[in-house]
């Protein structure tokens, strides 16, 4: 999932992003909520953690921006106070919800998860091609009923893919929902990164390469290992 940071604290900032791409999310940060509104107009965010104290254009303004723009970005708004005034206040705005300062971060961490779900179209609990499942939930990989262990952007891909449901899915758009703004568009880390998903999945292959156009994972079984 793709999750946007604005908040003008740069230490509470980077520490939420630092936190967040633990937890597999690809994270971008701005200071500002002119640079935040810059950045989401640009790229679709599943959920933007949003400060409503901002310098140049207020939390409340980039808020009411992202909701009059249609996406399915979910908001969480961020406050210094946890009065009731405020969380009304704030979620009449359009925010799907609110966290005073200070926080949990395991709570930020679910409340992040929650709203990411409500972002993109429904999706089973239990993502599955042929033998292979993935638990998103749990952040784990199974074939043939055996853990596969991978890396939090090798998990990216391949859950970008079954989410996908047969589509296929190119790879600025990997590029885009898996790794964020500091990845080099120009980079074969989307390549090298399901050269080593495949491997690690093995025989039959389950990932089809659809020339000029990405990648899939088709919604029957494979009949081969090409």
């Amino acid at each position: 999932m793709r999750i946007l940071i604005v908040e003008d604290e740069r230490p509470l900032a980077e520490a939420v992003a630092r936190g967040l791409r633990r937890e597999g999310m690809a994270v971008d940060v701005a200071l500002t909520g002119d640079e935040g509104h810059e950045k989401a107009s640009i790229t679709r965010y599943d959920v933007v953690v949003l400060d409503r104290d901002l310098p140049g254009m207020t939390g409340d303004e980039l808020c009411r921006e992202i909701v009059r723009s249609g996406q399915l970005t979910r908001v969480l708004m961020l406050t210094a106070s946890g009065a009731v005034e405020e969380r009304v206040e704030g979620l009449s705005l359009g925010a799907d919800d609110y966290l005073a300062k200070p926080f949990a971060f395991p709570e930020l961490v679910a409340r992040v998860r929650a709203l990411a779900r409500r972002a993109t179209p429904v999706t089973p609990p239990i993502l599955q091609a042929a033998d292979v499942e993935l638990d998103p939930a749990r952040r784990t990989v199974t074939r043939a009923g055996r853990p596969v262990e991978l890396t939090r952007k090798e998990f990216g891909v391949l859950e970008v893919l079954l989410a996908a449901g047969g589509s296929v899915v190119s790879s600025e758009e990997l590029l885009e929902r898996v790794w964020d703004e500091n990845a080099d568009p120009f980079t074969t880390t989307v390549r090298v990164t399901v050269m080593t998903l495949r491997k690690k999945l093995g025989e039959p292959g389950i990932i089809d390469t659809v020339v000029g156009s990405g990648y899939r994972v088709p919604v029957a079984s494979r009949r081969d290992g090409s």
